[in-house]
């Protein structure tokens, strides 16, 4: 094992399909759940800057929430962070070979729960809503495109999936893995929408330059009170929400996982990282998740991934 390991952090996201509850208005005052505001170094860890492996680009959800943690652990606790580059996904609900986050990780918290969202340019001209973009894509005849992940079994390709059935639409998936070039196709006419979370665009959003045309919610968040969740145009299938998270490996030192526990829900608490979270919508449901919560997150998502992969037809292992 390379010397150092125990150092890593791993910022992964996965997704689920679990119930949540709403959070309170981003006006409302926010208690940290993690009271102890100090804690000692187990024997000096650690000495050196902290490696955080994030799976995907700096552009997208992964890398902002991981620049933005670090920011936090960084102010309260005196100890930088780099940042390293590398992939994770929910693999273990598809091959059960492959490593079990609840399992073969330590869930350090759980920072942002988020819901996704369909988004047209703002000066689009051949739809302008939901109705009107789906009347449109079906006079297509499946020539109309939609920005999204490349990864088949992802929540973004499975809630696509879940939504063209429903409403009847053959749409061309375009992908791109990372957030920039993503956003760039939409916002240069190479697609005709965009699949994303809310806080990923944000930027695009206030600048007018992107507008959702549906959530994919049970009900419409009031941050976004004038645009129709899926279960109002009539699908019914439970909606998958992406969460991100920050883990070290399961064989780690307990005395150094403890550690890091703290720092980082102590992280969630920094006043940087909840101005963070208000920035990208990550308020409107309740975000955080201690470790035991996290595993709890973590199992029944993979339970529902299996299922949602089985009634797929996907050889699920």
């Amino acid at each position: 094992m390379k010397t150092g390991y125990f150092n890593k952090i791993a910022a992964f996201g996965f997704a689920t399909a679990l119930s949540f509850f709403m959070a309170g208005t981003a006006s409302a005052a926010f208690e940290c759940k993690n009271k102890q505001t100090s804690m000692a170094k187990p024997s000096g860890f650690p000495s050196r800057a902290l490696t955080m492996i994030v799976p995907y680009g700096p552009a997208g959800g992964s890398g902002q929430i991981a620049a933005a943690m670090a920011e936090a652990v960084t102010g309260h606790s005196g100890v930088s962070m780099l940042e390293h580059i590398d992939d994770a996904s929910s693999a273990h609900a598809l091959d059960s070979s492959r490593p079990n986050p609840a399992v073969d990780l330590i869930p350090l918290v759980i920072s942002q729960v988020t819901f996704s969202q369909i988004y047209i340019r703002t000066n689009e001209t051949r739809y302008n809503d939901w109705q009107s973009y789906v009347k449109w894509v079906k006079a297509q005849n499946g020539k109309s495109t939609i920005a999204n992940v490349s990864k088949e079994g992802s929540m973004e390709r499975v809630t696509m999936k879940f939504i063209t059935e429903a409403a009847g639409l053959k749409i061309q998936q375009i992908s791109f893995d990372k957030g920039a070039p993503r956003y760039g196709s939409l916002l240069g006419g190479q697609v005709d929408a965009l699949f994303e979370q809310p806080g990923d665009v944000r930027k695009f959003l206030d600048a007018g330059k992107f507008k959702p045309i549906l959530t994919i919610f049970n009900e419409r968040p009031s941050v976004f009170a004038d645009v129709p969740s899926h279960r109002e145009m009539g699908m019914t299938f439970e909606p998958l929400l992406r969460f991100r998270g920050f883990y070290v490996h399961a064989n780690a030192p307990a005395d150094r996982v403890k550690w890091l526990q703290w720092a980082f829900q102590r992280g969630y608490c920094q006043d940087s990282y909840q101005k963070f979270n208000e920035s990208k919508f990550m308020t409107v449901i309740d975000s955080y998740r201690d470790t035991a919560g996290a595993r709890e997150l973590i199992r029944g998502s993979i339970a529902q991934y299996r299922d949602v992969y089985k009634a797929m037809g996907l050889d699920v292992k």
